[in-house]
């Protein structure tokens, strides 16, 4: 090979490679992915009122299950179903005849014990008189005390069985035993009734109403602090959240707490009352109670909107504001369209809030101009 051909191969090569190069920089620029534009949120504190909620149960304070004390056939149904009603209303009545009949004969078996009784008390008079003067046998007279005894026991077994009997016959009408909303009946005029078995009805109390709540241990000195401190009409600290998401007018006070912590759940039974005029609650219904947080400390807040949830995880993007990167947050209560962070964030970090369907760890954005409250925001 002589030189010049040489030096032609060497300059061939070297335009090549340079060439090559060059073309392998031009694809790296093109494959550069471009800045994603991006609107942050500078983290703050702010002030942490916020309500906690927990499911609850409406309960009222007092229930009982109306059942006969005494058998027969229902006579007289005295109300109307659903309807309130006073304690101490006449309610049902089952047939009185045989009832009746059974007073009757046990105050006669008593009118007739008591004159046996007043028979025997005029002859032991008469015979301790005899027996003062001698004119009549020691063994007259003892017979004479034994006979009184036993009349006296007589008459009060036969008092016995009357109050016994008219007991029964009390217990053939049922009264309300206190105030309340008295249920559909049961059982129809003619019904044979049952002592002790057939359920005839349920009633009551509506006003005030119970709220029944589960607590977890850990609030429990919350609670008992809430519970010692009371509460006035205008207190807001417990509102009840209905099932059609309404907020129920009145506010509500911790009634009680109950005696132990469940071990298998760690939660305890908390009793609130709420007001309850319109009859609007009912008994068995489903609700949530919204109790003030009254932790008085600053909290870091960002948007809701900034938080990204990943397998029951939750992430933001933050920025130096060349470069996205994920962190892991612990997050706290929410609160209007903002959340509480417990966790992962510091004060002055910047979190991206639009555009972070786009991002993965360490793509470069482009920040945007802040918008104005209420301006509508850019698509994810």
């Amino acid at each position: 090979m002589n030189k010049q051909l040489s030096w032609a191969i060497i300059f061939t090569g070297a335009g090549c490679f340079l060439w090559s190069c060059k073309d392998d920089k031009g694809k790296n620029q093109q494959a550069a992915p471009p800045p994603v534009p991006v609107n942050v949120y500078t983290v703050t504190k702010g002030n942490a009122t916020y309500y906690d909620q927990y499911p609850a149960t409406v309960t009222p304070l007092n229930q009982v299950d109306l059942r006969p004390q005494v058998n027969g056939y229902l006579t007289g149904i005295f109300f109307k179903d659903g309807s309130q009603v006073r304690k101490g209303q006449k309610l049902y009545e089952i047939d009185r005849q045989q009832y009746v009949a059974n007073y009757q004969q046990a105050e006669a078996n008593l009118q007739v014990q008591e004159t046996n009784l007043v028979k025997a008390q005029k002859d032991a008079d008469r015979y301790h008189e005899l027996e003062k003067h001698d004119a009549i046998a020691k063994q007259q007279v003892d017979y004479a005390d034994a006979a009184l005894a036993a009349a006296q026991k007589q008459v009060a077994a036969a008092k016995a069985n009357v109050e016994s009997v008219g007991t029964g016959l009390r217990y053939t009408t049922i009264y309300a035993p206190f105030d309340g909303t008295i249920g559909i009946s049961q059982a129809k005029l003619g019904t044979s009734v049952s002592a002790g078995q057939t359920l005839l009805n349920t009633i009551s109390s509506d006003d005030p109403m119970a709220v029944d709540v589960a607590i977890d241990q850990k609030d429990l000195y919350r609670f008992e602090r809430l519970k010692k401190k009371g509460g006035t009409v205008k207190d807001s600290t417990f509102k009840l959240i209905l099932p059609g998401q309404e907020t129920y007018p009145f506010p509500g006070q911790i009634y009680l707490i109950d005696r132990a912590v469940d071990p298998q759940t760690g939660t305890i039974k908390a009793r609130l009352v709420f007001s309850n005029k319109e009859s609007d609650l009912k008994a068995g219904m489903t609700a949530n109670v919204q109790i003030l947080n009254d932790a008085k400390a600053e909290k870091l807040m960002i948007p809701q909107k900034a938080i990204i949830e990943q397998m029951g995880e939750y992430f933001v993007y933050t920025t130096d504001g060349k470069a996205a990167h994920q962190k892991k947050v612990s997050l706290g209560a929410r609160i209007g369209d903002q959340v509480v962070i417990n966790d992962g964030l510091n004060e002055g970090e910047q979190v991206i809030t639009d555009g972070t369907q786009k991002l993965k760890e360490g793509s470069p954005v482009q920040i945007g101009q802040p918008k104005p409250a209420g301006a509508p925001t850019a698509a994810k």
